[in-house]
């Protein structure tokens, strides 16, 4: 069965959704108590948020001895939550195997490189195909709940892990923290981008809950059915 999927997400009032420059210090905090609400079990991200997230530059080389099979590498399953990192080309370097008090859970592709697996076992963080050359979100997700019995996922970011999730219909919630400011800047992207030879077709919600928060923000839920 498909976990139940929550994006959220911070947008400015004209859909920005990098914050750097964002003078709002409340609004960091604001975003994670709003997502602590739907008690998910793990939390996605991808590459550019989570090399945020690792603080590492590289990795090691020369540690694979030999060919490393493409099977999936669970190091914990029955983590209190997971940091789900959509990479891939294994690209993220992590330092340990937690990422705010979560396990480390990569999803690569087939392609990635045998000294970045041998990296990532070496440091105990799990690990699992997402596909050949690319990433097979429902497959991920169907893997996830099958694995690792996880049943609630929220994807945070960035724009497009958030839009490729909802054009492939695999959503059931959108959360949208607006926050009140106008960003102004054409070249950052929106909170949810999708490229035009992968789009599908609209995504239409049902609006189910308005709340204002602190300092003028607003909190809009919706639902894809």
């Amino acid at each position: 069965m498909k976990p139940h999927i929550v994006v959220h997400m911070m947008s400015s009032l004209d859909g920005r959704s990098l914050t750097d420059g964002w003078q709002l210090k409340f609004v960091f905090k604001l975003y994670e108590d709003t997502a602590a609400t739907f008690g998910a079990q793990g939390w996605i991200c991808g590459r550019v948020t989570m090399q945020e997230v690792s603080h590492g530059d590289d990795y090691p080389k020369g540690l694979a001895k030999g060919p490393i099979p493409r099977t999936h590498h669970f190091v914990e399953r029955n983590a209190a939550q997971y940091a789900i990192s959509i990479d891939p080309h294994g690209r993220v370097a992590w330092k340990s195997n937690t990422a705010l008090n979560s396990h480390v859970v990569e999803v690569v592709t087939e392609g990635v490189a045998d000294d970045y697996l041998a990296y990532l076992q070496s440091i105990g963080v799990s690990y699992m195909f997402g596909g050949k050359s690319e990433i097979d979100l429902k497959n991920v997700v169907q893997t996830l709940a099958t694995e690792l019995s996880v049943t609630k996922l929220i994807v945070e970011g960035g724009s497009r892990i958030s839009g490729a999730f909802v054009n492939e219909g695999l959503v059931d919630e959108v959360s949208v923290l607006i926050i009140p400011l106008v960003d102004g800047r054409s070249e950052h992207p929106s909170s949810f981008e999708v490229p035009m030879e992968k789009w599908r077709a609209p995504a239409y919600l049902n609006l189910t809950s308005i709340e204002k928060l602190e300092r003028g923000a607003v909190w809009l839920r919706y639902t894809t059915s």
